[in-house]
């Protein structure tokens, strides 16, 4: 029944109505006086309350037009009966109908809006017949002389009102156009900021997963090995110390895409594989890399990632579920149209690698995003990863 407006809506709705008010109440005071008056047996004092009476009401309507369309469109036609019921003309407080029948279409619920439309057509008839079979005020009644004209009538009544309702109704298409587009372009937008965030999540994960990986794995086996070999816990602390700076390095890299918004920056290529790889190896892990065919030319920059990533994470998952001292084996093979990836591992007995945590899922989407599929399976006592990436497929 009632919509929700602004403050400054209101009271501007309000003024408007007053100012209506101030100018239609006088003019029906005049229209009062006269032939009028005489004729209906009036005093001066009823026919200014009566005027008063359909000026308030008409201006309570356009007040309320906005606010609540329904209660507005009963009170102009409660308005205009008390104006028929008096005998009195048509005057100025008649164009706050036009105001009505646009705010029913404009701001009207379903039901409002066809009510306005109805009105329109029920009023430009009522109107017609009013003036030519009710009081007389177009000539000597409704006849065949005056046909044409109470056509005319008819005619211009239902244009004018009409007008009113179809421009309210064009208002009410461009609004929910604009709102529907604005609607639109909030789901892009929560669309396109959280595919950010899943992206910068996924790499995140990938590097920070990999490198504390790496550096557990060292601190272990220096831990266990300090006291026989002194050299070993050396090296372990190199390899710690190399790989914490990587890290780090891109982990800046992936802030400051978050924070600026300034491109990708260089990321991981084919010919970054050789460090990862050495550092799976410094972490005590035995490494068999067979690659077969090598890549024909030079590979498009998203397959080039999306292997690294998938690599990085698989090997990953083999520092921390794989079968201590057992063999990790790296397959790739470079075919003209696709990349096929295969990462398999031992597992320790019981072990559920990929039952948890979020690496399946990143190298699966990072497949999926590149055009590509990835499976992960437990397959007779090993872990095994495969990933077939097609070359110069979506980025």
């Amino acid at each position: 029944m009632f919509r929700r407006l602004k403050t400054s809506q209101i009271v501007t709705d309000v003024v408007a109505a007053v100012v209506f008010f101030v100018i239609a109440w006088p003019l029906e005071t005049v229209l009062a006086s006269g032939a009028y008056r005489l004729e209906y047996g009036f005093g001066s004092v009823g026919h200014a309350l009566f005027g008063l009476l359909i000026a308030a009401l008409f201006s309570g309507a356009l007040a309320l037009r906005r606010l609540s369309p329904p209660l507005a469109l009963g009170i102009a036609w409660v308005g205009a009966l008390v104006q028929m019921g008096l005998g009195r003309p048509p005057s100025f407080s008649d164009v706050a109908i036009f105001g009505v029948l646009y705010a029913t279409a404009a701001y009207g619920s379903r039901l409002v809006y066809w009510a306005g439309f109805a009105s329109a057509l029920v009023g430009a008839l009522v109107i017609t017949v009013y003036l030519f079979a009710g009081p007389v005020f177009a000539g000597g009644g409704l006849s065949w002389q005056t046909l044409p004209l109470a056509l005319v009538v008819l005619v211009a009544g239902g244009f004018a009102l009409g007008l009113s309702w179809t421009i309210g109704a064009l208002v009410r298409t461009a609004v929910r156009a604009r709102e529907n587009r604005e609607a639109q372009q909030r789901a892009e937008a929560e669309t396109a900021a959280e595919q950010e965030r899943v992206r910068i999540a996924r790499d995140m994960h990938d590097v920070v997963a990999h490198s504390l990986a790496v550096v557990i794995a060292q601190a272990d086996g220096a831990r266990y090995a300090a006291a026989a070999d002194p050299a070993v816990a050396t090296d372990a602390l190199a390899t710690i110390s190399s790989t914490a700076r990587s890290a780090l390095a891109d982990v800046r890299l992936l802030l400051g895409q978050l924070r600026h918004r300034q491109g990708d920056g260089p990321q991981p290529t084919l010919a970054d594989l050789e460090e990862l790889y050495a550092q799976v190896r410094a972490a005590g892990v035995p490494l068999r890399v067979d690659v077969d065919p090598a890549p024909p030319g030079e590979p498009t920059a998203a397959a080039q990632l999306t292997v690294y990533r998938i690599l990085q994470e698989a090997l990953t998952n083999a520092l921390r579920h794989g079968a201590p001292g057992s063999a990790v084996d790296v397959r790739l093979s470079w075919l003209p149209d696709r990349v096929e990836l295969d990462v398999r591992n031992p597992v320790v007995p019981g072990s559920q690698p990929g039952r948890s945590g979020h690496g399946i899922i990143g190298m699966r989407e990072r497949a999926q995003l590149a055009g590509g599929r990835l499976d992960a399976a437990d397959e007779g006592g090993a872990f095994i990863v495969r990933a077939t990436i097609p070359l110069g497929g979506p980025a």
